[in-house]
């Protein structure tokens, strides 16, 4: 993909800083939005960016609450770099355990962060990403924003957990995802679910999906990938 089909959310409070990013990264062909807090943020249809830059101490909702909600609550796995002042390393543990792709910490070099973003995106996958909340795979049409899936035009109903299972797969597509992350990610940490939970829905989900299950593959012993390369 060119840098001009890549959709970038700025999320930062300090004005200066988000119009300093804006400024360079579409300097480099990016399109970009801002918001000024993560409220913000939430109205403006994350799951239609392709990356997320993301501030740590912000209002209500912090940075790291924000990319759970994304996480958990949303199941999208949109690439996120961190920008923040917070250095120490139990921030940055913080940060990549909430499934950050990378984190730059204040001041920084504005090439750095280019050369930053530019490394997420190329490592993220190009073939399925949620373009105006819609990922379209062969007949498969995934619609985050109306949480519904349609097969050759006719909707697939999915449970929550399966939606949610799908959505996160298909977000990463060709990477092998750990049924420990899958639970991370789908389930609220307050609710107690076994590495098998995930099998028993991901046969449910194959077998709705017909003969697109094929693409959700599993390692034994480790976890599933969405992979559309053997068609």
């Amino acid at each position: 993909m060119n840098n001009s089909e890549y959709r970038i959310l700025i999320v930062d409070d300090e004005e200066d800083l988000c119009e300093i990013l804006q400024f360079n990264l579409e300097g480099e062909g990016f399109q970009t939005e801002i918001a000024y807090s993560a409220e913000e943020a939430l109205t403006r249809d994350p799951g239609s960016f392709h990356l997320i830059l993301l501030d740590v101490m912000m209002g209500e909702i912090s940075g790291f609450k924000f990319a759970q909600q994304l996480r958990k609550e949303m199941g999208l796995s949109i690439p996120i770099i961190f920008i923040t002042a917070k250095a120490q390393e139990d921030d940055l543990l913080t940060g990549f355990s909430l499934g950050a792709d990378d984190y730059i910490t204040k001041p920084f070099s504005v090439k750095e962060v280019l050369v930053r973003v530019k490394a997420v995106l190329k490592r993220s996958p190009a073939e399925t990403i949620a373009v105006d909340s819609r990922m379209v795979v062969d007949a498969l049409d995934l619609n985050l924003k109306k949480r519904r899936l349609k097969i050759r035009n006719v909707e697939v109903e999915l449970t929550r957990k399966e939606f949610d299972i799908l959505a996160l797969l298909m977000q990463r597509e060709g990477y092998l995802l750990s049924r420990e992350e899958i639970l991370q990610r789908v389930w609220d940490e307050r609710t107690i679910v076994t590495q098998r939970t995930v099998d028993v829905h991901v046969t449910r989900l194959r077998k709705k999906l017909g003969e697109y299950g094929r693409y959700i593959r599993n390692k034994p012993g480790y976890g599933y990938a969405f992979e559309i390369k053997n068609k």
